[in-house]
């Protein structure tokens, strides 16, 4: 069983700054890519940034320049720093991962954090 803990959102003024972390526990034997996702009210869930396995990144335009993925694979955590934040990028932030457990790799998502940004 794999679980994927989300912390670090909150309440945050435009312009602001928060760090999302993403913690992966289980028996886990590696991680392959791992990302960020988030989901606005009444909007589908959308892809913020990814990495992979070898520290590649991806963006959406939207948070590019603004917002940077990285990973500790020592500690199966996955982080989002997020600067100049807006309004617009209120929405439940999720992270995922596609994860090796004995032969199989399967895709896990978290529960998700709030992220706030007043104008």
């Amino acid at each position: 069983q794999v679980q994927l803990v989300e912390s670090g959102g909150g309440l945050v003024q435009a312009g602001g700054s928060l760090r999302l972390s993403c913690a992966a526990f289980g028996s886990i034997s590696s991680i392959n890519a791992m990302g960020w996702h988030r989901q606005a009210p009444g909007k589908p869930r959308l892809l913020v940034a990814t990495i992979d396995s070898g520290g590649s990144t991806n963006y959406v335009d939207s948070v590019k320049g603004r917002f940077t993925i990285s990973r500790d694979s020592a500690k199966n955590t996955v982080y989002l720093q997020m600067n100049s934040l807006k309004p617009e990028d209120t929405a439940v932030y999720y992270c995922n991962a596609d994860i090796l457990l004995d032969y199989d790799v399967n895709n896990y998502w978290g529960l998700g954090t709030q992220v706030t940004v007043s104008s």
